[in-house]
């Protein structure tokens, strides 16, 4: 467990000096944004709860499709191609940029601890 926590805390550190960088700052508000849109569409139009569509969200831009829900409208439907198409180039570029981040700091980390 305390292992998670590490980990925790590293992506916590990635994110917040992420942040500083006009850059990093666009691509964290867009993550943001396709989130936010996902969850909304969701929940009006398939009338899920709020937790259920962001889990959904999640679920699907980061290909991890568990299955227990699925779009039942044709609309949701082809909602979520185009979702699926522009939201995980988005999500795959902030994961591997954070990836990178979290890699770079526990790498400058055990430098300056030797």
């Amino acid at each position: 467990m305390p292992a998670f926590f590490l980990v925790f805390i590293r992506f916590y550190r990635a994110i917040r000096d992420g942040l500083k960088e006009p850059e990093f700052r666009a691509l964290f508000m867009t993550v943001l944004v396709v989130l936010g849109t996902g969850t909304v569409y969701y929940h009006q139009a398939e009338g899920w709860s709020w937790v259920d569509a962001l889990y959904f969200t999640v679920v699907t831009l980061t290909t991890i499709g568990y299955g227990d829900l699925h779009p039942t409208t044709p609309a949701s439907k082809i909602f979520t191609i185009f979702f699926i198409f522009v939201g995980l180039g988005i999500i795959s570029t902030f994961i591997v940029l954070l990836a990178e981040r979290t890699t770079k700091a526990t790498k400058n980390g055990k430098k300056t601890e030797q």
